[in-house]
């Protein structure tokens, strides 16, 4: 079945009109910033006002793939627990972007855990954010869109593994770049989690996300998933960057550069709320 998927975030997360969301875009990407071949990035997915200029800079250092596979969570609960759109469109004011059929289904046939389901994605905005960033480099791409609830280990490293696998076996002149969709630390009264007396929001998620942080940045996957549960980080994304970094390890990535930490208390000012956003690229060298 080939879907057309709307997009569920525009009006809120980013601008609905096309020239209100290019231009907002045109003051958080720098297309002319030096290019870095990229094995995987990790970007934030918040409305853009607050983590855009993270999830820009990030995609203005990377040399554009012909596909990104783009891995996010699923914050709403619908559909499958490990759920992929493997064919269709999807569109934003910006345009409709393509998924590729052909790496979407070798990954599935390499998964045990992956299901083919659309409702995972109907109302989902952390892979959907992604696209007009991607899009306003106006350069052609297609993607393929992974969304995982809270999942087991095994689970992540399941799909990793089968991500890894299908880019293996893709056509060595097609290159791939995966995505790794996720905020860090929610705090405050809305989250159901306030920083210990004495501290800030924003100084807590600060202190959270350094321990996520630094094992993305070693490149390991187990020692993030044991991070974030033993130390309570709401990082939303976690099951979808595990699965990138076992992924990454498997192909080739070698190391990892943070490019950027804010928190959504550097643009509010908020004293008792903060989201932690962070950038990072890994290389193959």
């Amino acid at each position: 079945m080939k879907w057309t998927r709307s997009p569920a975030a525009a009006g809120t997360f980013y601008p609905a009109l096309p020239w209100q969301l290019r231009a907002q875009i045109q003051g958080l990407i720098d297309p002319a910033a030096p290019k870095c071949e990229a094995v995987a990035v990790v970007v934030p997915h918040a409305g853009y006002q607050y983590s855009g200029s993270i999830a820009g800079a990030v995609y203005s250092r990377v040399r554009f793939p012909d596909t990104f596979v783009i891995l996010g969570p699923n914050h709403y609960g619908l559909g499958a627990v490990a759920s992929m759109m493997p064919e269709g469109l999807w569109t934003t004011p910006l345009g409709s972007v393509s998924i590729d059929a052909e790496l979407a289904r070798r990954i599935l046939d390499s998964s045990q855990f992956l299901e083919v389901d659309s409702l995972g994605h109907s109302q989902e905005h952390a892979i959907e954010v992604q696209l007009p960033l991607l899009q306003a480099f106006e350069i052609p791409f297609r993607f393929v869109p992974i969304a995982l609830m809270p999942c087991p280990y095994h689970v992540c490293q399941d799909i990793g593994e089968a991500v890894a696998t299908a880019i293996q076996a893709s056509d060595p002149k097609s290159r791939v770049t995966m995505i790794a969709s996720t905020d860090f630390t929610h705090c405050g009264p809305m989250y159901h989690q306030l920083p210990p007396p004495g501290m800030t929001a924003a100084d807590y998620a600060r202190q959270q996300d350094r321990l996520a942080i630094e094992a993305i940045l070693a490149l390991d996957p187990e020692r993030l998933y044991r991070t974030v549960e033993q130390h309570d980080i709401s990082m939303c994304g976690v099951h979808a960057t595990t699965a990138m970094l076992v992924a990454a390890n498997l192909l080739g990535g070698r190391r990892a550069e943070l490019v950027g930490y804010r928190t959504s208390a550097d643009v509010t000012g908020e004293g008792d709320m903060a989201v932690g956003y962070a950038g990072v690229v890994i290389h193959p060298d």
